[in-house]
């Protein structure tokens, strides 16, 4: 559809039900199994359209690896083991590790394999 001002293009999408609105975004994160995407100063717009919501964003974009070295600290070790009574740093440590440094979703994954 050339030559069609924007007020127009929203009008005629109006029409055929499609209904855009532009969201103030700070930055967007998509999360993958091995990755994220990063866009920062995103233009994002929400689109509704025969009772489905789609999103279309553009911006900066960065890739990040998410298979970074996750770097444990003692405290938390110990922490985790004096909240679920756990000695074994090895286990907790990897908990630690597998819950991505999260302390209570260690505690609660360590507590769930006592039971």
């Amino acid at each position: 559809m050339p030559n069609l001002d924007p007020r127009a293009m929203k009008s005629l999408m109006a029409k055929m039900g499609i209904k855009s609105t532009d969201l103030n975004a700070t930055r967007v994160v998509i999360e993958l199994p091995d990755r994220e995407i990063l866009i920062e100063s995103p233009q994002v717009t929400k689109i509704e359209a025969q009772g489905t919501v789609s999103f279309q964003v553009a911006g900066t974009v960065t890739e990040m690896d998410r298979n970074v070295k996750l770097d444990v600290t003692e405290d938390d070790v110990k922490l985790v083991s004096e909240s679920t009574g756990i000695t074994d740093e090895a286990v907790v440590r990897k908990a630690l590790e597998d819950a991505q440094g999260n302390i209570a979703k260690a505690i609660v994954e360590l507590e769930k394999q006592r039971k």
